[in-house]
């Protein structure tokens, strides 16, 4: 039954996606992305609300937010066009997501893991992104630059992860590298130079990266 359900629910959860990336990227079809892609967040929530009574309370709920505040993201960053107000207000809401996270994944923490070498690498990493973004982020350089310490921190806690279950352990590092890689796209996408099939690739990475973190979060203590 279990198996059936989540066969089901992935299957559902990617024809979403695709219909969504589909939506985004045909004029005549628009009017059904604000339908779609607030879906593929709630299909997650339905999903792991269901599948979650073995979890810790605290996890569990805090879990809940972090998807809760990502629907929020995901729908107040559709209406960027009208307002730069509706991409900070999404900011935050993703920023506040990842808090969420983070402190779910400091929930498992392996305290002898040695931090130091992924630190320097996604060090480098940051470097460049920003270095590629500063001169066209204007007032929004301090948000960005906060936004970028804290995704940044998601991922060296999820490295930072028990790896006592080895499939949750993997699903939730590669979703948290997804979840950086996104943001990474958008930001470059709006803020240095528009990117081709960026809408694709963001859909994608981000959709992708939701999806192994709630399926790693919900395997951490099977």
């Amino acid at each position: 039954m279990q198996s059936k359900l989540y066969t089901s629910f992935s299957i559902v959860y990617f024809i979403v996606v695709i219909d969504t990336i589909i939506c985004s990227s045909i004029e005549s079809l628009k009017p059904m992305y604000y339908f779609t892609k607030p879906a593929i967040l709630t299909l997650l929530i339905i999903y792991f609300w269901l599948q979650s009574k073995h979890l810790e309370r605290n996890t569990k709920n805090i879990t809940l937010l972090a998807l809760v505040f990502s629907l929020i993201g995901d729908i107040l960053l559709m209406f960027v066009d009208k307002s730069p107000n509706y991409f900070t207000g999404g900011l935050v809401a993703f920023l506040l997501a990842h808090l969420m996270y983070i402190m779910v994944f400091l929930r498992s923490r392996n305290k002898t893991a040695y931090a130091l070498p992924i630190i320097v690498l996604l060090f480098i990493y940051a470097s460049g992104i920003f270095y590629l973004l500063k001169d066209g982020l204007g007032e929004l350089l301090i948000p960005v630059l906060l936004y970028l310490i804290v995704i940044l921190t998601m991922v060296v806690t999820a490295f930072l992860r028990k790896r006592s279950n080895r499939n949750s352990y993997i699903l939730i590092f590669a979703g948290a590298l997804f979840f950086m890689i996104s943001d990474s796209i958008l930001a470059l996408n709006k803020f240095y130079l528009p990117l081709p099939f960026s809408n694709i690739s963001i859909m994608l990475t981000y959709a992708l990266a939701q999806y192994l973190i709630v399926l790693g979060i919900l395997k951490q203590h099977n």
